[in-house]
């Protein structure tokens, strides 16, 4: 009876060491996939999230001085009795 405890102790050791390898493959092949995936990206040059934020704020703020220029212009034509180009404001 000892023998098969033996035989089943030396059994579980090989599967959680097979297991603990399995892990450091599946690691390993993790790190390789994802610095592929990295220089696969790096290489079409795509924008990062923060070039993509600044380009966010920029657009926010521009569309924010296109307004109060497009108002400008609406009070001005409106002071001089102008009529102002059709479809001007709705372009905006």
């Amino acid at each position: 009876m000892q023998g098969s405890n033996r035989l089943f102790d030396d059994f579980a050791r090989l599967m959680t060491d097979a297991a603990g390898a399995a892990q450091g493959v599946r690691r390993e092949a993790e790190t390789v996939f994802k610095a592929q995936v990295e220089r696969l990206i790096r290489d079409m040059d795509i924008a990062s999230r923060e070039e993509l934020d600044v380009l966010r704020d920029l657009v926010s703020a521009l569309r924010s001085q296109n307004d109060a220029l497009a108002a400008r212009v609406t009070a001005l034509e409106a002071k001089l009795g102008a009529d102002p180009v059709a479809g001007a404001s709705e372009a905006i």
